[in-house]
């Protein structure tokens, strides 16, 4: 290889270097600021917003019907929900762009017992912009954004999501 190729390569890996060192800086920079305001109404008429959750850790799933890897979470989630939902958790599961008839029969297959909202009940997919799936968001106690994944990342990711709001899962539970 010449030189100047070499030196065209290092320049060119240095600048990806730099571009991805400014991407994951950019994701710090959302982590403890104020979560959006938001309204959502779940499909039991449940209604929440940023004033309702004051206080408690919200997880936002944004999944479809058709994801395969939302679907492979969906276990995870649901237990995560059952374990935690005593030690102020809310779980708002947000289908986006879906028809109520399109996740009412996926549910009725599929039944889960956190909290469902469709895209047309909450602001919430437009202003995280969830158009990839899954995509979890977390709210901790004080409505600041404590921590965002976008796409699966099985269960130790998702407890230390929720472990930076200060969400600790039980010492059994974490073990595993």
């Amino acid at each position: 290889m010449s030189g100047v190729m070499r030196c065209r390569s290092c320049v060119l890996l240095c600048l990806l270097l730099l571009a991805a060192a400014a991407m994951f800086a950019a994701d710090d920079d959302d982590q403890n600021k104020p979560a959006p305001r938001f309204r959502a109404k779940t499909t039991t008429g449940e209604t929440f917003n940023n004033e309702s959750v004051k206080g408690k850790v919200v997880l936002l799933e944004f999944w479809t019907t058709w994801c395969t890897y939302c679907h492979q979470e969906e276990g995870l989630v649901e237990q995560i929900n059952r374990e935690l939902s005593d030690k102020g958790l809310i779980v708002l599961a947000i289908d986006v762009a879906e028809s109520k008839k399109t996740v009412k029969k996926y549910l009725e297959q599929h039944p889960r017992q956190c909290r469902i909202v469709l895209t047309e009940d909450t602001n919430l997919a437009a202003m995280y912009q969830a158009n990839s799936y899954p995509i979890y968001v977390v709210i901790d106690r004080d409505g600041n954004i404590s921590a965002e994944q976008h796409g699966a990342g099985g269960e130790r990711a998702l407890r230390r999501l929720l472990a930076r709001a200060g969400l600790q899962s039980p010492p059994e539970a974490a073990e595993e």
